[in-house]
């Protein structure tokens, strides 16, 4: 079991602003989603004949709403809302690799939104130990698949809040709301140019909007998901998304425009 701790802290930018990094979450007061799998917490089902859903809790967002049950993995941690209440949290914030199962209630107009977050070990850098190296800039990754046929894919809207590790602030071009990162070689690992800078590499944080949750809120100008394939995410043979395909049939892994570059994304879709 390769279990890491899950560091926060908080660092003072160049304007003097206080920040939590990796991000602002709620993992210590909120309630932890059911597991799928969870080798931490000893629920590793071989396939989905081994699942109950009946006992899963459903959360009641609108009482007299359809029940909606969905499946979920991130790399690493995410935080699921429907029409801006929360349903749960990720139980294990950096690794092993986990899944989750929720089921909740809910009337159609809905909005799903999920703060998505690539753990670091080496905080407010977007770096973190890996294979041997430890100044890897990781990559992030998040996959749903829910009962009424809604799957995460490019029609989902993400943007991304903090951007690590970087040469220099200038390697972030806005167009408009987009952040780009892609000219630094590639979206993906290998190809994207890694900074040699280590704990001197700067990093790129855009304030949280309060309301970003609530089915009310603005998206309209936020980017469009990027698609990416499962050795992209480098998610392969992982047994908490491997064992359960049919779990996840359909859907793509998204992210923004960097897997490696944007550690903090928002992710929104409002479901008709």
């Amino acid at each position: 079991m390769n279990l890491r701790k899950n560091p926060v802290g908080e660092i003072t930018a160049k304007d003097g602003t206080k920040l939590t990094v990796p991000v602002p979450n709620k993992f210590a007061s909120a309630p932890k989603l059911p597991d799928l799998y969870n080798e931490c917490a000893g629920v590793t089902p071989k396939d989905l004949s081994e699942v109950d859903l009946n006992k899963v809790p459903i959360v009641d967002v609108d009482k007299d709403g359809e029940v909606i049950t969905g499946f979920m993995v991130a790399d690493n941690y995410f935080e699921l809302y429907i029409n801006g209440q929360l349903i749960g949290v990720d139980a294990t914030p950096f690794t092993p690799f986990n899944s989750h199962v929720a089921r909740f209630r809910v009337k159609r107009p809905y909005t799903i939104a999920v703060l998505a977050q690539d753990w670091e070990d080496k905080l407010g850098l977007g770096m973190e130990v890996f294979q041997g190296n430890t100044w890897h800039s990781g990559d992030g990754g998040f996959i749903a698949k829910f009962s009424d046929g809604t799957v995460t894919d490019s029609t989902w809207k993400a943007q991304s809040f903090y951007i690590a590790p970087l040469q220099h602030p200038d390697d972030v071009v806005e167009y408009g709301n987009i952040h780009d990162t892609s000219h630094l070689g590639g979206r993906i690992h290998p190809l994207a140019k890694l900074p040699t800078c280590r704990e001197h590499c700067f990093a790129i944080h855009y304030p949280i909007p309060d309301d970003w949750m609530n089915p009310n809120f603005d998206d309209s100008k936020w980017p469009r998901a990027f698609e990416y394939l499962d050795q992209e995410v480098g998610i392969v043979g992982v047994p908490g998304y491997w064992r359960y395909p049919e779990a996840f049939a359909g859907s793509r892994w998204i992210w923004t425009i960097s897997l490696v570059f944007d550690n903090t994304v928002l992710l929104r879709k409002t479901v008709r």
